[in-house]
């Protein structure tokens, strides 16, 4: 079968098995980008209730998160986990939207956005894209470790494929289309939390039918 194809049939199985995923829930693109820095190495719960707590002291702007010590603002943020290192990579971000502008609108006229994302330090391929696709309507495939263990299980990739020739598996396949990067993407990983765990659950999964004959 060709890529194409298939991976709308996988797309299409998980959107009628597990319904809309509504991602990526945030007030603002900020709110986006923040959250993009703060859930590298943790549950989304525990990044909600860091921005929640960004919120409740009303620092949720660049000028205002800037301007707190960064010991006051690891401490807001220690919910997130690596809280102290996680201030160091909001403020390094934070200094590069200040430099352009200061708004996310303003990121969009950035040249050379993405590699320019990448040179903030802390700042991976994940990371940026999930800025691209979520915060900026770039059509960027965001892939994790759900979208190679996946992928793997079921033939299509091997186990060592890198981020840039997994995002290309994808992208080179699809129509850049944002809505459908954005549903794809989040519905890899709720199907990856559920049952494409390390140790997997496939009698249950929705991708069960699509497994390669063992």
């Amino acid at each position: 079968m060709r890529r194409a194809p298939l991976l709308r049939q996988y797309f299409e199985t998980l959107l009628a098995a597990l319904g809309p995923s509504g991602w990526w829930p945030a007030d603002s693109p900020l709110e986006v980008a923040i959250g993009a820095i703060l859930t590298q190495n943790t549950a989304w719960s525990n990044v909600e209730r860091a921005i929640a707590a960004l919120k409740d002291a009303a620092v949720l702007s660049p000028e205002a998160l800037l301007a707190l010590p960064e010991e006051t603002l690891a401490s807001l943020i220690r919910p997130a986990g690596y809280f102290r290192v996680k201030a160091r990579r909001l403020r390094h971000f934070l200094s590069f939207l200040t430099a352009h502008g200061g708004t996310m609108e303003n990121l969009r006229h950035v040249p050379q956005l993405r590699q320019r994302l990448l040179e903030v330090p802390g700042i991976g391929p994940e990371t940026a894209d999930s800025i691209l696709l979520y915060a900026l309507d770039v059509p960027r495939f965001v892939v994790d470790t759900y979208t190679r263990r996946i992928f793997h299980r079921h033939g299509l990739v091997p186990e060592d494929i890198g981020y840039d020739e997994l995002q290309a598996f994808f992208e080179d396949a699809l129509s850049p289309d944002v809505p459908l990067f954005q549903e794809f993407h989040a519905l890899i990983v709720r199907t990856g939390k559920s049952w494409c765990r390390p140790t997997p659950r496939c009698t249950r999964c929705p991708l069960a039918p699509l497994l390669p004959p063992s």
